[in-house]
């Protein structure tokens, strides 16, 4: 069980460093329509996963609550709504095609604020990560084996293109190969972190484990709609990004339905 658990932790991380080594094969930022196609891919798993993976457990755990049952699902999805909202505004951050800086005043560097823009994104996934598998160590919170297998495994996928959207862009303006695969490694350091001290808190975790559920699905649909939306979908104008997320969102439904 323990070593199913490190896999299930470290597989989305596996998916971020191997975008990231795209800065080995790759010598330029992607098209435009490459970052739209991968960055709605990405919101399609992120959208499926807080539905199937996070929100449809949360309320069968709560079923005992009757026509209240509900209410666990709802107080957590609106908590991480809340939390990734705090977070927004008192980190300081820059999105990938947004000259403007958001979150505290800061004087970090371009590059460093979009690290952390990516660090604030993958937080609700080590997050979701944590739970389910915190859920399973517990073993009496009815998570499969295969479910959590399956929302590792999606979003890995999504990891994927996020490794590479940082790392290349950092390889275009100038820097190393070696130092640009390392940034967009790190970036999703934060996943495993945050997986692992969930696990290790699994005993208060059980307890409250609809609500956590929903708070994680709560957190990764703010970030798809507050970032990764807008990011598919900007100027110029192109349906690349609403093909990619229905791509995406298939893909991680099937995996959390056929595994699960």
């Amino acid at each position: 069980m323990q070593t199913q658990i490190i896999y299930g932790i470290l597989i989305p991380f596996i998916g971020t460093t191997a975008g990231a080594a795209c800065v080995f094969f790759l010598r330029r930022q992607p098209h435009f329509l490459v970052q739209r196609s991968l960055t709605g891919f990405a919101a399609g798993v992120m959208t499926a996963a807080s539905v199937w993976s996070l929100l449809i457990p949360a309320m069968e755990q709560s079923e005992r609550l009757g026509r209240l049952g509900f209410v666990p699902a709802a107080a957590g999805f609106l908590l991480g709504i809340l939390f990734l909202l705090f977070l927004d505004r008192v980190i300081p951050h820059q999105h990938m095609n947004s000259d403007t800086p958001e979150g505290s005043r800061s004087s970090l560097s371009k590059n460093t604020m979009l690290l952390l823009a990516v660090t604030l994104h993958n937080i609700p996934e080590g997050m979701a990560v944590g739970v389910v598998y915190a859920g399973l160590a517990s073993g009496g919170a009815n998570i499969a084996a295969a479910s959590a297998l399956a929302l590792s495994l999606g979003i890995a996928i999504q990891n994927f293109p996020e490794g590479a959207i940082i790392s290349l862009p950092l390889r275009s303006s100038g820097m190393g190969k070696g130092r640009a695969f390392l940034l967009g490694t790190l970036s999703g350091a934060v996943e495993p972190i945050a997986a692992v001290l969930t696990v290790l808190l699994s005993g208060l975790v059980v307890p409250v484990l609809p609500y956590l559920l929903s708070f994680a699905a709560g957190a990764m649909i703010y970030v798809v709609v507050e970032e990764l939306i807008p990011e598919m979908s900007g100027e110029p104008h192109s349906n690349i990004g609403t093909i990619a997320f229905a791509a995406g969102f298939v893909i991680m439904m099937s995996l959390d339905t056929a595994l699960g």
